[in-house]
């Protein structure tokens, strides 16, 4: 994980974020801080909310109640201006979300060309170096459907950071990958990590969430339930049911929920 200075400012703050659909409630008051070169990682059962509050954050999903706040500004109060700052908040999926007509190259200079207003030239120079930063630079020219699924999300990984964001979401980037292709997408975040890059993970890997998370916080029925150091949630979270929940996650995934 990154070291960071006491005195560091929140770079983006959630607060009492709601979201209901229907008569079901999805979020129920999620408030926390990230600061600048933070990791913090978001875990909880399925259906608990972590989704839809990455997906809030970002605006894609418009809370009923809250606010966010990204460099002391009110993101939830300018919505003519949600392009800005979605520019600042970059977000990588599940499902890789890439266009398969176009090759890796052309998918990260895209954005850069339509909305940057970058010219072509600079453009591709600045993709070619953020696929160089995820280890794809000789398969810049390879199409989604000539790439493993790793390789798919780190292309989608180098699209959003290739737009210079403030901030990354990551919503459970290897639920999609074959067990063997998870640990070349957690080295790429790693990595990011280290060279305090801001982040906002959800995961179910553990042992990713324990070497790089600042923070670690637990969301059951759209609720925090417990947050801390991942040493303090592994060895004595606050309450039974996140015990239960990181034992039963580490089990499942054949990691030791004490691992140091």
């Amino acid at each position: 994980m990154s070291k960071l200075s006491k005195n560091a400012k929140a770079i983006l703050r959630v607060e009492n974020i709601c979201k209901c659909y229907n008569t079901n409630e999805i979020l129920r008051g999620i408030s926390f801080e990230i600061k600048k070169g933070e990791t913090k990682v978001i875990i909880g059962p399925s259906g608990s909310g972590k989704s839809t509050l990455l997906r809030c954050i970002n605006q894609l999903t418009i809370p009923d109640k809250g606010s966010i706040w990204l460099e002391d500004e009110e993101v939830t109060q300018h919505m003519k201006d949600i392009n800005r700052f979605r520019q600042k908040i970059g977000m990588v999926f599940q499902d890789f979300n890439l266009f398969d007509h176009l090759n890796a190259l052309r998918n990260v200079e895209i954005a850069l060309i339509k909305v940057k207003k970058m010219d072509k030239k600079e453009a591709q120079e600045k993709a070619i170096e953020e696929l160089r930063r995820v280890g794809l630079e000789k398969q810049a020219h390879l199409y989604p459907a000539q790439l493993s699924g790793g390789q798919k999300q780190r292309v989608s990984i180098a699209r959003a950071l290739a737009m210079d964001p403030i901030v990354m979401l990551f919503d459970e980037p290897t639920s999609a990958l074959d067990p063997e292709l998870i640990g070349e997408v957690l080295e790429v975040i790693k990595n990011l990590a280290m060279g305090g890059m801001t982040m906002i993970v959800v995961t179910h890997e553990m042992g990713f969430a324990r070497s790089v998370a600042n923070e670690i916080i637990f969301i059951e029925e759209g609720k925090i339930i417990d947050q801390g150091t991942p040493h303090k949630l592994f060895t004595n979270p606050d309450h039974e049911r996140t015990r239960k929940f990181i034992c039963k996650i580490a089990e499942l995934y054949g990691e030791t929920a004490n691992n140091k």
